[in-house]
């Protein structure tokens, strides 16, 4: 990301920050737009190399709005959606239906119906369940790609592993359900049988565990003498949230996960699938970060000593949920980081908290704006209005320019949907 100190004053591509935070006031997200297309080209240039057929699919959960939207069908990425509401805000960008697909372990008829009308390229299908009531509501063939369970543990934290044995996703391969879902799906007189998908998990540093799935999908399928079109291997690939966290090593890792396709197909004489990715927090999660105004400053003597901000949980959920660790930034100025303190949002829960213990400048006072960094996936997309919180605005920066993509909630919207007696 482009962030540097200028004249004494944060920057983001030659823009200060204390004048975006200004004119548009905080809390704000805001985005570095050149990255997010750098880290699409990456991915694009990555697998090109690799000469396999490929596809990749922004995992529009990380963070979703029009302008984002219109930026990937820009970059040649096509977008994974789990509700109507993501299919909604997709279908009126300039991403083409077909190269949107539909992913969910629980999705409701009314779901299915709306993404079969909409023209979607095909569906994540996720449970015996589902098999059945898409063949049942489809009034066209509908491409199927079933989510397996291939029973690898990645290494992350437990809430976000998603390929182990004890997953809500998936069919499990050890356990016969996914041999039975291929099975089923072939026999839907409504349904094509495309491929599998499977995804191990989120932030995800290395590709070991991703390698070690495709030897075992690869030598399942052939096993079982199952063709496939597309191989859908999910994301979760890693950022670099603090400096001792490690950002994926996008080249080198498709590299190995793509020699390894090539491998595991070649001894088992099994025929090049295309390679499809679902990258989310890799694409926007660097990108972005988050403007805070600093509030009250409370020390207390020999206990701790806490910074308050003008949001919290509402827009920055994930410390609260897996004790997510952040660096942070002095926007004002740039002084030594020699204070330890706490960051602490305004919201009514003692775990309302965006940092513990990290050392800032000693001279932070109320006014100063901090910036949290690598704040650009599930923070916007999570938000809340608890505490009757208004969702913040999103801004787009690049060198030649500051643009709005989503405006802040207002009053009158947080009220909108009540039913006056």
């Amino acid at each position: 990301m482009t962030l540097q100190y200028i004249n004494n004053e944060l920057t983001m591509h030659g823009h200060r920050l204390s004048d975006i935070a200004k004119k548009y006031g905080t809390p704000l997200f805001v985005y570095d737009e050149t990255m997010i297309r750098e880290q699409c080209r990456r991915f694009h240039t990555a697998l090109k190399a690799s000469g396999l057929r490929y596809t990749i699919s922004y995992a529009s959960k990380a963070f979703s709005s029009i302008q984002l939207f219109n930026l990937m069908a820009e970059e040649q990425m096509g977008l994974d959606v789990v509700s109507e509401g993501e299919l909604f805000t997709a279908l009126q960008s300039k991403v083409p239906e077909n190269q949107i697909h539909f992913h969910g372990n629980n999705k409701t008829n009314r779901e299915i119906q709306y993404a079969m009308e909409s023209g979607v390229e095909y569906f994540v299908i996720d449970s015996l369940d589902e098999i059945e009531r898409l063949n049942t509501l489809a009034e066209r063939p509908v491409k199927a790609v079933l989510r397996i369970n291939p029973g690898v543990e990645a290494h992350t934290h437990e809430f976000i592993q998603t390929g182990q044995e004890n997953s809500k996703f998936g069919l499990s391969v050890k356990k016969g359900l996914a041999l039975e879902g291929i099975k089923k799906i072939q026999a839907a007189e409504h349904l094509e049988f495309i491929g599998v998908h499977f995804h191990i998990g989120s932030q995800i540093f290395e590709s070991t565990g991703t390698i070690a799935t495709v030897d075992l999908v690869i030598d399942w399928l052939s096993e079982n003498h199952i063709e496939i079109d597309v191989l859908n291997i999910g994301g979760g690939f890693s950022i670099k949230y603090t400096e001792e966290d490690i950002s994926y090593p996008i080249e080198e890792g498709i590299k190995s996960i793509t020699d390894a396709l090539k491998n595991a197909c070649h001894r088992n004489n099994f025929t090049l699938p295309e390679i499809s990715l679902e990258p989310g927090r890799s694409i926007v999660g660097e990108a972005g970060i988050t403007l805070y105004e600093v509030g009250t400053v409370k020390n207390i003597p020999d206990v701790n000593y806490y910074v308050s901000i003008d949001g919290g949980m509402s827009d920055h959920i994930r410390t609260a949920l897996y004790d997510a660790q952040y660096d942070l930034k002095l926007v004002n100025r740039e002084e030594p980081h020699d204070k330890m303190m706490t960051i602490a949002g305004k919201l009514c829960e003692s775990g309302d908290i965006i940092r513990r213990d990290i050392k800032l400048p000693t001279s932070i006072h109320t006014g100063d704006y901090l910036a949290v960094l690598s704040t650009g996936a599930y923070h916007y997309s999570m938000s809340s209005n608890y505490n009757q919180m208004l969702k913040p605005a999103v801004i787009f920066v690049t060198e030649d320019s500051i643009k709005q993509v989503v405006r802040r909630q207002t009053l009158d919207q947080l009220i909108q949907n009540d039913v006056l007696a």
